[in-house]
């Protein structure tokens, strides 16, 4: 099945309700897939990866950018980075076997929409630009929401390509583009008073002033650091390595070091492994020699070594195998990470991790069923339904791996030292607990997702596997309600917790969800 990415990036990072209400507009559409998720108070910025087929993602994105619309005023927004919309910046990414073409043409057809539907000015950038000068997003955004919303109007090179020829008056104007995979990428260069070097630092490495190639570099004050915010976005001409190497050379220039980095979002496998490879000077590395790789690849599943499953039907068949979970294996916590005397990974992690192998099942039936003599319609919907549990698979194995990540972060603020007023601290602990209850949080909705898909496979699937449908749908649900309870417990864990119930109350929605379908897809396996 065909899948293309789309990244809008929305001008809110301070009111995690807000956040939340756009991500759930999105997923809500059907065949959409939620990736990842994540904001920051200081940029006032949210990036929101989702995946879904041609046919669906355009109402994907449309929803997000009606939410933005519905609930974000850029009048009163502030936040370091440039932005221009409440949705800023919205591009269409092909993955694997779609094109460029189809996500330009899939730009085109949001813009158009956005700017009659929803009386938003759309200009068109990267690929999807229908002028030179708009390739640039820095060009199409320069001056930002404030000056643009002087100057169009009178400035007949601002006229939009979709909408209104004026700024709308609280949501600005939003950016919508076709692009090749890039990799956002901050490099940190010690406390808040080298801002001035990181401005210097990110000029010399940038390529629109000389830098190195695919390199578009700014800097900000973020958290009391000072931030080299990057987008590259020509991994094959510059590397994570390279851009790590370019910072760390100009910083040296100024008589300073870098200090970490982060990658915000998603990253494809490809750079880390090439970022390895080159910093390590290896030779002749095949990604064939990664370990987790060559598993995957063993325990994947041929029909030559499919085994029936146990049934008390005597014509029970399975003409289609069985995954063994390799995708879900690559991301989430092994058993003996699970078992290991640490904090993390924990229960949080196991939960996605349970939802993952949940979802594998309902994959599982999907490609029985479409493997089995039907109509055209039945077996694509059975392949649209397996796509869905693939893109729930990936997106709770990532889920499994962020959820360590934020109790590590929660177990590093409680270390903090203690100062004699403690605001810091607490701050930091507050932050660290809230995101800690974000990510169950998107695993309990997504472990719903997966309990529904399980239950509707178990009713309009093949017979022989509704007992499979069924082993899905218990599991997702004990996933989601594992998930909700974590929700629960950091959020009533926050100095304040009051303002956040909001989200207890609705992972409590999220699970009634679960068992819902969880007693749907029981009815439906029942001999």
């Amino acid at each position: 099945m065909k899948l293309i990415e789309c990244v809008p990036n929305f001008s809110e990072g301070s009111r995690p309700a807000v956040i939340e209400n756009i991500r759930n507009a999105i997923a809500a559409i059907d065949g959409v897939a939620v990736l990842d998720q994540s904001s920051d108070p200081w940029h006032n910025r949210a990036v929101v990866t989702f995946v879904a087929p041609p046919d669906t993602i355009v109402d994907g994105a449309f929803a997000g950018i009606r939410a933005a619309l519905e609930s974000i005023d850029l009048r009163a927004h502030r936040g370091v980075h440039p932005r221009m919309g409440a949705a800023d910046v919205v591009p269409f990414v092909p993955l694997e076997d779609t094109t460029m073409e189809e996500c330009i043409a899939l730009a085109r057809t949001l813009g158009e929409r956005v700017g009659r539907e929803l009386d938003i000015p759309v200009f068109l950038y990267e690929h999807a630009a229908t002028r030179p000068e708009r390739r640039s997003l820095a060009d199409v955004r320069r001056g930002g929401f404030e000056q643009l919303s002087d100057a169009m109007g009178h400035d007949p090179a601002l006229l939009p390509d979709f909408g209104p020829p004026r700024m709308h008056p609280t949501f600005g104007a939003v950016a919508i583009g076709a692009r090749p995979p890039l990799v956002a990428y901050n490099v940190f260069l010690g406390p808040e008073h080298n801002l001035e070097v990181a401005k210097r630092v990110a000029r010399a490495v940038r390529e629109s002033s000389g830098g190195r190639p695919g390199i578009r570099a700014l800097a900000f004050p973020v958290n009391g650091q000072a931030q080299v915010s990057m987008n590259l976005v020509d991994l094959e001409r510059t590397s994570l390595a390279d851009a790590w190497s370019a910072v760390s050379e100009a910083a040296a220039g100024e008589g300073i070091e870098p200090t970490w980095s982060e990658i915000v979002g998603l990253v494809p496998e490809r750079a880390l492994i090439a970022a390895a490879v080159q910093h390590l000077r290896l030779r002749e590395f095949s990604p064939d020699q990664v370990l987790e790789r060559r598993v995957r690849d063993a325990l994947a599943p041929t029909s030559a070594h499919r085994a029936p499953t146990r049934s008390s039907a005597s014509d029970r068949e399975h003409s289609s195998p069985v995954p063994q979970g390799g995708e879900s294996r690559r991301d989430a916590a092994s058993l003996d990470a699970l078992a290991a005397a640490t904090p993390a990974p924990g229960g949080g992690s196991a939960a996605a991790h349970v939802g993952a192998v949940a979802a594998a099942l309902a994959s599982m039936v999907a490609g029985i069923t479409a493997a089995r003599p039907a109509p055209a319609e039945r077996t694509d919907a059975m392949r649209e339904a397996a796509g869905r549990a693939k893109a729930l698979m990936a997106e709770l194995s990532e889920l499994s791996r962020r959820d360590a990540d934020a109790y590590a972060d929660v177990n590093a603020a409680f270390r903090l030292p203690r100062s004699p007023r403690g605001a810091g601290r607490r701050r930091a602990i507050d932050a660290a607990l809230l995101k800690a209850a974000e990510i169950p949080l998107e695993t309990a909705r997504a472990c719903a997702t997966a309990a529904e898909l399980a239950a509707q496979l178990a009713e309009v699937g093949h017979r022989a596997a509704s007992a499979d449908a069924a082993v899905g749908a218990l599991l997702a649900e004990a996933a989601c309600r594992g998930a909700a309870l974590d929700v629960r417990v950091n959020i009533h864990a926050l100095s304040e917790p009051e303002p956040y119930l909001a989200l207890v109350a609705e992972a409590e929605r999220v699970v009634e969800r679960a068992a819902a379908a969880r007693e749907r897809a029981l009815r439906a396996a029942e001999p």
